[in-house]
């Protein structure tokens, strides 16, 4: 689980130095700097439930959101057939950006939901 928290601190690490050029970095840079903290801190057998429990909470609140925006997931499924995501790094369409912010917190949620039931529980720190 070391390795895994460590390759995933660095992945999170790199998504916060790439929202440099989003509309709303403000958001989500602090989004995957707070993920890269976590997994930094697991990786160094240091366990904080509560806070696992926060940044679900949290991602899961603001997934629900882009989930059901009007611009959000479903619109991208309905209304924009399942559009490629992928193919271009420039989102220019709403709904993609949406799209791929929902799937960034989905990976933060599997991530932080693993780490929290990973977690050893003599020795989590309060």
């Amino acid at each position: 689980m070391k390795i895994i928290n460590i390759l995933f601190c660095i992945l999170f690490i790199i998504s916060a130095a790439l929202q440099y050029n989003d509309p709303d970095p403000y958001v989500w840079v602090p989004i995957y700097l707070y993920g890269a903290w976590l997994c930094f801190e697991y990786s160094r057998q240091k366990y904080y439930p509560k806070l696992y429990l926060l940044g679900i909470s949290v991602y899961l609140i603001y997934a629900a959101f882009l989930f059901f925006d009007k611009t959000g997931v479903i619109n991208w499924y309905e209304d924009h057939q399942a559009e490629n995501i992928a193919m271009s790094m420039k989102a220019s369409k709403p709904w993609i950006e949406e799209t791929r912010e929902f799937g960034g917190l989905l990976i933060l949620i599997v991530v932080l939901a693993v780490d929290y039931f990973a977690s050893k529980p003599d020795t989590k720190a309060k």
